[in-house]
C-alpha cells in the first residue's frame, strides 16, 4: 500500500488502472455494453495468442517472427539500423519477442506460460554476445521488459513463480544495464546510439543520435537503480537528460538529432514524432514514477513550447527549434501517442480533438500510414508502411479510462477489425508495406505483443490491473508507482491540500499545470465551482475580462499565447492582431 500518495500518483490510479474510482455511468452498467466488452476482449486475446503461438513455434528463441514465411529474424542487432551494417555473424537472437510478451501474459492472466517463460530465460538468456545494438531500442524493449517482469514476478498479489524464482530476471537486467554504461563515456555525457554488448563502443562508432535516444532512458534505468541499489544506471540516464535539456533553444524546443561528442544539433527541425516523441512522454512519466519536481518543471516548459509552436488547430506540424517557424506539415504515426500524454495532464479537450484526427486518417486507409502530408492530404510517397504500431490504440485506452465515453470502445473495435482484416496471416500478423494497396511485409514486430495487443485488451478488460498504480513505459511495460521511490513532494501535490494556494488572485489565475491539479479534479468543478479548461489556459483575473494592466490578463487556451490589456481596458490577443 502507498502510505502517502501525490496528486500524480492518483492520476495513475484514475487514468491507467482503476476505473472503479469513477461512478459508473448508465452506459457502463448496460448489459449490452458489458457483453460487447467481453466479446472484444476475447477477440483481442485470440489475436495475441495467434501472434505469440506462431512466434514460439516458428521463431523462438530468435528475436522476431516472419509470419508470411514462418521463419525468424535476429532483429535486435538490426533495430534502427536500416542499412543493416556491422551485423554479427554468431548472434542467434535474445528471445526478444518472448521478453516483450512477459507483462502481456500476466495481464491476460496466463500465469502458467509466464512462469515457463521466466524459467527458460533464467536458464538460457545471456547478453555476453558480439552484437552491436541500438541503445534506445534495447533499453525500452529488453531492459524494460525484464525489469517489469521481475516486478510482476515478485508481486505477492500475483502469486507467481512459486518456489522457482530467485530474482533471475533482475540479475539479467542488471547485467544488461552494466553493458549499457560504456555508452555514456562521452565528453557530453550523452550516450552513443550504438554499443556492442560484448566489447562496448566500437572503433569509429558514429556520434550521431536522437533526442529520444538520449532523453528516454530514465524510467528503465531509474527503476533498475531502485531495484538493485546501484545508482550508476539512474545517474547516467539523469546526466544525459539534464545535458539534453540544457541544449534546448530559447523557445524551449529541441531538435531531432545531435552529436554526442560535440553536443551540437544536427537536425533543427523538430516536432512530437519520430526522434523526439518519447522524450516528452518520459518527462511526465518520470515525474509520476519518481516524484522529482525537476521532471515536472521540464515537462511543463516543454509542453507549453509544443502547444505554442507545433500545434495548428487539432494537428501538430514540425517547426525549427530556433525560430518556431513551420518546417514540415505532416502527420507521423508515432505522433499518435500524444493524446495519451495530454490525458495524463488533464488536457482532455485537446486530446480528444487530436485523437479524432488520427482516427480519421486510420479510417481513410484502414491503418495508420507512417507519414501523411497534411498540406496535400496524401501519404508520403516513400513512407507508406504501417508496422503494427500501437500508438493510436494506446491513446484510445487512455481517453476511455479518463472519460468512459463508449465512443472510444467503437474506435478500439474498428482498430481490432482492421488488424484482423488487413494484417492477419496464417503465421501471425504481418506489417503493412503500402497502406494504399495493403501489400504486406514479412515482419511481426515484438511491440505488437508488448503494446498493440496489450492496450487493446486493457481497453476492453482492465481487471488485471484494477486498484494498482502503474506507469507504462513507452514500450508498454508496467512499472509500479511506489512511495519508496518518491522524493518528498510539495504540499500542493497532496490531495487534501490541492486547493491550498493562499493568494486568491493567484488561485483564480492558476492553470491546471501550474497548480499541478489532477485530471480527476478537472472532470468536475473544484471547491470554488471553477472549471479549468486546459493545461496552458490561465483565465483572466476578472470573468468579464476588464483589466488595468497586462498582469490582469491570462494565457489563451487555444494557442497558449499571453493576453494583454488594451487601451480600452480589456484583455485580448492584441499584440498578435
Amino acid at each position: 500500500m502507498i502510505r502517502r500518495r501525490s496528486c500524480w500518483t492518483s492520476v495513475i490510479v484514475f487514468l491507467l488502472i482503476s476505473p472503479t474510482i469513477l461512478k459508473p455511468s448508465m452506459s457502463e452498467v448496460d448489459y449490452g455494453l458489458s457483453a460487447k466488452r467481453r466479446r472484444m476482449s476475447e477477440k483481442v486475446r485470440r489475436m495475441f495468442y495467434h501472434a505469440y503461438d506462431n512466434y514460439m513455434v516458428y521463431a523462438f528463441p530468435h528475436d522476431e517472427l516472419k509470419p508470411m514465411t514462418k521463419t525468424f529474424t535476429d532483429s535486435l542487432s538490426e533495430l534502427g539500423n536500416l542499412k543493416l551494417e556491422n551485423l554479427p555473424q554468431g548472434y542467434n537472437g535474445s528471445a526478444l519477442t518472448l521478453v516483450e510478451s512477459l507483462s502481456s501474459l500476466v495481464i491476460l492472466g496466463n500465469n502458467t506460460e509466464f512462469e515457463k517463460a521466466v524459467i527458460w530465460l533464467s536458464e538460457n538468456l545471456s547478453f555476453d554476445v558480439d552484437a552491436r545494438i541500438n541503445l534506445f531500442e534495447c533499453n525500452i524493449r529488453l531492459l524494460g521488459g525484464l525489469v517489469s517482469a521481475h516486478i510482476l514476478a515478485t508481486d505477492s498479489t500475483n502469486r507467481l513463480i512459486q518456489g522457482t524464482y530467485n530474482n533471475q530476471l533482475l540479475v539479467l537486467a542488471e547485467d544488461l544495464g552494466r553493458r549499457f554504461l560504456p555508452a555514456f563515456n562521452t565528453p557530453t555525457s550523452l550516450p552513443y546510439a550504438w554499443i556492442n554488448l560484448k566489447y562496448g563502443i566500437m572503433e569509429d562508432e558514429t556520434t550521431e543520435t536522437s533526442t529520444s535516444g538520449c532523453g528516454s532512458l530514465i524510467l528503465e534505468m531509474g527503476a533498475l537503480s531502485r531495484l538493485t541499489g546501484d545508482a550508476r544506471f539512474e545517474h547516467a540516464a539523469l546526466r544525459a537528460l539534464r545535458k539534453l535539456w540544457g541544449m534546448r533553444s530559447s523557445l524551449n524546443l529541441l531538435g531531432t538529432t545531435l552529436d554526442v561528442a560535440t553536443g551540437e544539433w544536427i537536425e533543427y527541425s523538430s516536432g512530437i514524432g519520430a526522434g523526439v516523441d518519447s522524450f516528452y512522454e518520459y518527462l511526465i512519466k518520470a515525474h509520476i514514477l519518481f516524484g522529482k519536481e525537476e521532471f515536472w518543471r521540464m515537462f511543463q516548459t516543454a509542453y507549453l513550447g509544443v502547444q505554442k509552436y507545433f500545434r495548428y488547430g487539432s494537428w501538430y506540424h514540425e517547426a525549427d527549434m530556433r525560430t518556431g517557424r513551420a518546417t514540415y506539415w505532416q502527420l507521423t504515426s508515432l505522433q499518435a501517442f500524444w493524446p495519451g500524454v495530454q490525458v495524463l495532464v488533464g488536457d482532455l479537450a485537446a486530446a480528444n480533438l487530436t485523437h479524432r484526427e488520427f482516427f480519421h486518417v486510420w479510417k481513410k486507409f484502414g491503418v495508420l500510414p507512417e507519414r501523411y502530408l497534411l498540406d496535400h492530404q496524401i501519404v508520403h510517397p516513400t513512407e507508406k508502411y504501417y508496422p503494427l504500431r500501437p500508438e493510436l490504440a494506446e491513446s484510445t485506452y487512455y481517453l476511455y479510462q479518463a472519460t468512459k465515453d463508449p465512443w472510444y470502445l467503437e474506435v478500439g473495435e474498428a482498430i481490432v477489425d482492421s488488424l484482423n482484416l488487413h494484417t492477419k496471416v496464417d503465421g501471425g500478423f504481418a506489417s503493412v508495406k503500402d497502406v494504399t494497396t495493403m501489400q504486406l511485409e514479412d515482419h511481426q514486430h515484438s511491440f505488437f505483443l508488448a503494446e498493440t495487443c496489450k492496450y487493446l485488451y486493457l481497453l476492453f478488460n482492465d481487471s488485471a490491473l484494477m486498484g494498482r498504480n502503474y506507469v507504462f513505459t513507452t514500450e508498454g511495460h508496467p512499472l509500479p508507482v511506489l512511495s519508496d521511490w518518491h522524493e518528498r513532494l510539495p504540499d500542493t501535490y497532496i490531495p487534501s491540500n490541492w486547493t491550498s494556494i493562499k493568494v486568491e488572485t493567484q488561485k483564480k489565475q492558476a492553470s491546471a499545470m501550474s497548480m499541478q491539479v489532477c485530471p480527476a479534479n478537472l472532470l468536475n468543478p473544484g471547491h470554488d465551482g471553477q472549471q479549468i479548461e486546459s493545461i496552458c489556459h490561465v483565465p483572466d483575473l476578472r470573468h468579464y475580462h476588464r483589466c488595468l494592466t497586462d498582469d490582469d490578463c491570462g494565457i489563451d487556451s487555444t494557442n497558449c499565447r499571453r493576453r494583454s490589456c488594451s487601451m480600452a481596458g480589456y484583455c485580448g490577443l492584441w499584440l498578435f492582431i
